[in-house]
Protein backbone atom coordinates (compact mmCIF):
# COMPACT_ATOMS: atom_id res chain seq x y z
CA UNK A 1 0.00 0.00 0.00
CA UNK A 2 1.08 4.13 -0.57
CA UNK A 3 2.69 5.62 2.23
CA UNK A 4 3.46 9.49 2.55
CA UNK A 5 6.10 10.45 5.36
CA UNK A 6 4.41 13.82 7.10
CA UNK A 7 6.47 15.73 9.59
CA UNK A 8 5.13 15.62 13.26
CA UNK A 9 2.22 17.68 14.25
CA UNK A 10 0.68 17.27 10.44
CA UNK A 11 0.47 13.41 10.55
CA UNK A 12 -1.52 14.02 13.64
CA UNK A 13 -3.31 16.77 12.67
CA UNK A 14 -4.19 14.55 9.60
CA UNK A 15 -5.89 11.61 11.52
CA UNK A 16 -7.58 13.57 14.08
CA UNK A 17 -8.90 15.05 10.78
CA UNK A 18 -8.28 18.41 11.77
CA UNK A 19 -6.28 18.79 8.72
CA UNK A 20 -7.95 17.73 5.05
CA UNK A 21 -5.16 18.99 3.18
CA UNK A 22 -1.47 18.04 2.45
CA UNK A 23 0.73 20.25 0.86
CA UNK A 24 3.43 19.37 -1.48
CA UNK A 25 5.81 20.57 -4.39
CA UNK A 26 4.87 18.22 -7.00
CA UNK A 27 1.30 16.68 -8.17
CA UNK A 28 0.49 13.50 -8.01
CA UNK A 29 -2.36 11.02 -10.48
CA UNK A 30 -2.12 8.52 -7.72
CA UNK A 31 -5.87 8.32 -5.79
CA UNK A 32 -6.70 5.66 -3.18
CA UNK A 33 -6.01 4.21 0.03
CA UNK A 34 -2.53 6.13 1.51
CA UNK A 35 -0.87 5.14 4.92
CA UNK A 36 -0.38 8.40 6.56
CA UNK A 37 3.50 7.87 8.50
CA UNK A 38 4.80 10.32 10.85
CA UNK A 39 8.39 10.69 10.39
CA UNK A 40 11.03 11.51 12.73
CA UNK A 41 10.98 15.30 11.68
CA UNK A 42 9.37 17.44 14.16
CA UNK A 43 7.95 21.34 13.26
CA UNK A 44 8.95 22.70 16.55
CA UNK A 45 6.66 25.88 15.89
CA UNK A 46 3.44 24.46 14.50
CA UNK A 47 3.73 22.21 17.77
CA UNK A 48 3.83 25.27 20.22
CA UNK A 49 1.28 27.17 18.14
CA UNK A 50 -1.28 24.68 17.97
CA UNK A 51 -1.06 22.81 21.26
CA UNK A 52 -4.45 22.81 21.80
CA UNK A 53 -4.97 20.85 18.90
CA UNK A 54 -2.24 18.17 20.04
CA UNK A 55 -2.25 15.10 22.52
CA UNK A 56 0.50 15.24 25.01
CA UNK A 57 2.60 12.99 22.93
CA UNK A 58 3.30 12.42 19.44
CA UNK A 59 4.36 9.52 17.79
CA UNK A 60 7.40 9.80 15.36
CA UNK A 61 8.99 6.89 13.31
CA UNK A 62 5.22 5.37 12.95
CA UNK A 63 2.37 4.56 10.44
CA UNK A 64 -0.51 6.33 12.13
CA UNK A 65 -3.35 5.38 10.35
CA UNK A 66 -4.89 5.02 6.83
CA UNK A 67 -7.02 7.80 4.49
CA UNK A 68 -8.47 8.22 0.68
CA UNK A 69 -6.51 10.13 -1.49
CA UNK A 70 -9.34 12.02 -3.65
CA UNK A 71 -8.09 14.98 -5.33
CA UNK A 72 -4.68 16.80 -5.88
CA UNK A 73 -6.02 20.32 -6.55
CA UNK A 74 -3.25 23.53 -7.84
CA UNK A 75 -3.12 25.72 -5.40
CA UNK A 76 -4.77 28.98 -6.36
CA UNK A 77 -5.74 32.23 -4.60
CA UNK A 78 -9.65 31.39 -4.29
CA UNK A 79 -8.02 27.99 -3.19
CA UNK A 80 -6.47 29.37 -0.22
CA UNK A 81 -8.56 31.76 0.83
CA UNK A 82 -11.15 28.65 1.17
CA UNK A 83 -8.80 27.17 3.38
CA UNK A 84 -7.91 30.24 5.49
CA UNK A 85 -11.57 30.43 6.18
CA UNK A 86 -12.41 26.73 7.11
CA UNK A 87 -9.88 27.20 9.68
CA UNK A 88 -6.64 29.71 9.65
CA UNK A 89 -4.56 28.37 12.53
CA UNK A 90 -3.72 25.41 10.96
CA UNK A 91 -3.95 26.71 7.03
CA UNK A 92 -1.61 29.56 7.92
CA UNK A 93 -0.17 31.29 4.91
CA UNK A 94 2.98 29.67 5.36
CA UNK A 95 1.26 26.29 4.35
CA UNK A 96 0.86 27.89 0.70
CA UNK A 97 4.26 27.75 0.02
CA UNK A 98 4.10 24.50 -2.03
CA UNK A 99 2.39 24.44 -5.06
CA UNK A 100 -0.56 21.16 -4.85
CA UNK A 101 -2.93 20.62 -1.79
CA UNK A 102 -3.70 16.81 -1.32
CA UNK A 103 -7.41 16.32 -0.25
CA UNK A 104 -7.72 13.67 2.41
CA UNK A 105 -10.75 11.72 3.35
CA UNK A 106 -12.21 9.00 5.17
CA UNK A 107 -9.59 8.79 7.81
CA UNK A 108 -8.88 5.26 9.80
CA UNK A 109 -6.87 5.69 12.70
CA UNK A 110 -5.15 2.21 13.85
CA UNK A 111 -5.48 0.63 17.29
CA UNK A 112 -1.95 -0.29 16.91
CA UNK A 113 0.27 2.04 15.47
CA UNK A 114 3.37 0.14 13.09
CA UNK A 115 7.07 1.18 13.60
CA UNK A 116 8.36 1.98 10.44
CA UNK A 117 11.19 3.81 8.54
CA UNK A 118 10.31 6.97 6.17
CA UNK A 119 10.83 7.75 2.89
CA UNK A 120 10.95 10.65 0.57
CA UNK A 121 7.71 10.63 -2.35
CA UNK A 122 4.99 8.25 -1.95
CA UNK A 123 6.48 4.59 -1.36
CA UNK A 124 5.22 1.36 -0.49
CA UNK A 125 4.57 -1.00 2.79
CA UNK A 126 3.32 -4.42 2.24
CA UNK A 127 3.35 -5.68 6.06
CA UNK A 128 -0.10 -4.52 6.60
CA UNK A 129 -1.95 -7.77 8.35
Amino acid sequence: MKVLTIKQPWATLIIQGDKRFEFRSWKTKYRGELLIHAGKGIDKEAVKRLEKYLPKELPIGKILGKVTLVDCIKMSPDFKEKLLKENSEIYTKSSFQENYGWQLDNVEVFDELIEAKGHLSLWEFNDLN
